[in-house]
């Protein structure tokens, strides 16, 4: 079987942990070739730390590259109300044993893609700072991305705004780099993600595999309920239910025909009161060819019983 090559770009950050469980769970389907931190959820020196020290203690090996600290055009809005300060709720891993990058994020990126034999598909699964400002920097690499699958965005409502979600409203300006770099997106937006959630049932099935690491992920997921600030804009249940936002955009790599999509045009809103709003034209009717691949539709179950499974097998190397 024929690995994929990735690069992940991520703001650890409760659910970018379990998205990187994801991953490192199905190291025979995906070749990492790079992480790189971008701010977000929390700083820069948090979100790189968080990465290095839940790596380590997974037993990843992969190069950790830091990344810009702030967005191209505005001030760092962190998301420590949500992940709290540490970024990791109320659990601790220990020390990291896997070092900085002495290569910058941007650097490394523009190595490792243009040193590829192979097409490289890069994750991104916070703001989208340090994958804007590489392809500005060096638009040599656009040919040798194979795709960039985001959880960003939404079509419908927002969880930052009423219009924006949290990682498109960081750094829209970013966004918009993106979004206008002919590199093909899939964006698993808040559409999609607010349907890929796990029950408090399903998430003790979680916790009943019996290992430190499952109590440890069953305790980062339901941090989320003892803060979690519902709005008239999210679903009934919201507040009874985990959502493994950045989950998507590793599981759609994984498992595609879990999820349902279509191509459309989408652009940003950069100021004002629909600042950070990804306009998706899933009518057709502007004259704008599409740009995106927006994902609305998963099937739930099947999300969940693979996202288990992902920790089971981490369960087991730990032991």
């Amino acid at each position: 079987m024929t690995k994929l090559p990735i690069i992940i770009d991520t703001d650890p950050g409760i659910d970018d942990a379990m998205m990187l469980t994801l991953v490192f769970a199905n190291d025979d389907a995906l070749d990492v070739r790079l992480v790189t931190t971008c701010s977000g959820n929390i700083s820069q020196d948090k979100t790189n730390y968080n990465a290095r020290t839940f790596l380590s203690y997974i037993g990843a090996s992969v190069e950790i590259a830091r990344g810009l600290e702030q967005p191209i055009f505005r001030e760092l809005e962190v998301a420590e109300d949500i992940h709290g300060e540490s970024g990791f709720g109320n659990v601790q891993f220990p020390a990291p044993t896997l070092p900085v990058s002495k290569r910058p994020a941007i650097t490394a990126m523009l190595e490792t893609i243009m040193t590829s034999d192979d097409k490289i598909t890069i994750v991104a699964t916070g703001p989208l700072t340090n994958v804007a400002a590489l392809l500005l920097a060096h638009p040599e690499v656009k040919p040798k991305i194979e795709r960039i699958s985001w959880m960003g965005g939404a079509a419908v409502g927002g969880n930052m705004s009423p219009m924006a979600e949290f990682n498109a409203y960081v750094d829209p300006h970013a966004v918009e780099i993106v979004f206008r770099s002919g590199v093909p997106i899939v964006m698993s937006g808040l559409d999609v993600t607010h349907k890929a959630f796990v029950t408090l049932n399903e998430a003790k099935s979680i916790l009943n595999i019996g290992t430190e690491f499952a109590e440890k992920a069953y305790h980062l997921v339901t941090y989320y309920l003892d803060d979690i600030k519902k709005t008239p804009f999210h679903e009934e249940n919201y507040d009874q239910v985990l959502h493994f936002h950045d989950v998507c955009a590793v599981m759609y790599l994984l498992k595609a025909e879990l999820f349902k999509g279509q191509d459309c045009y989408v652009e940003v809103a950069l100021e004002g009161i629909t600042s950070g709003a990804t306009v998706v034209d899933y009518t057709n009717r502007t004259d704008k060819a599409p740009n995106v691949h927006v994902l609305h539709t998963v099937n739930r179950e099947e999300f969940v019983a693979e996202f288990v499974k992902a920790v089971e097998i981490i369960s087991d190397r730990l032991k």
